[in-house]
């Protein structure tokens, strides 16, 4: 039987509706939203601070795909990736979008995390992704996978 609701209780059979914004509001909105240094990111580093006590690195530029956190000793990147942006269980929603914009903008998003997660793992790196809703209902659970893929 397909699931009609997603983890958050969300409809995925729910018909598209017209934006309550303005175009303008909307562009407001969206505009606000981070890419780094988010909420999200800051409270998981001080937990994986906390809870490990190794050290790491995070919002590392110089490495192909920007990852958020990278253990440079044992050559790991970890991505957290924000359910919308790239698209968790994007087949079951994608309909709901107003426009292709945001179809090409995330089905962009995922064809790069694919792109840029074999070439770090061509080139010698474990690279680790996790949704944001398992960091915030599992962030034990995350924490646990890391260490097991550390070496030490």
């Amino acid at each position: 039987m397909l699931r009609t609701k997603n983890y958050q209780g969300r409809n995925f059979n729910k018909k598209r509706v017209a934006d309550k914004m303005s175009k303008k509001q909307r562009s407001n909105l969206m505009s606000k939203i981070r890419s780094k240094n988010t909420n999200l990111e800051s409270n998981f580093f001080k937990f994986l601070k906390k809870t490990t006590r190794l050290k790491f690195i995070t919002n590392v530029t110089t490495i192909t795909g920007k990852p958020d956190v990278i253990f440079l000793k044992d050559k790991v990147c970890i991505f957290i990736d924000s359910d919308f942006w790239h698209g968790w269980q994007y087949p079951r929603w994608k309909h709901l979008l107003k426009d292709d914009f945001w179809r090409k903008k995330i089905e962009n998003n995922r064809k790069r995390d694919k792109k840029v997660t074999k070439y770090l793992r061509d080139n010698g790196w474990k690279v680790l992704r996790f949704w944001e809703h398992h960091l915030r209902n599992e962030e034990e659970t995350v924490v646990k996978k890391i260490l097991k893929s550390l070496s030490r």
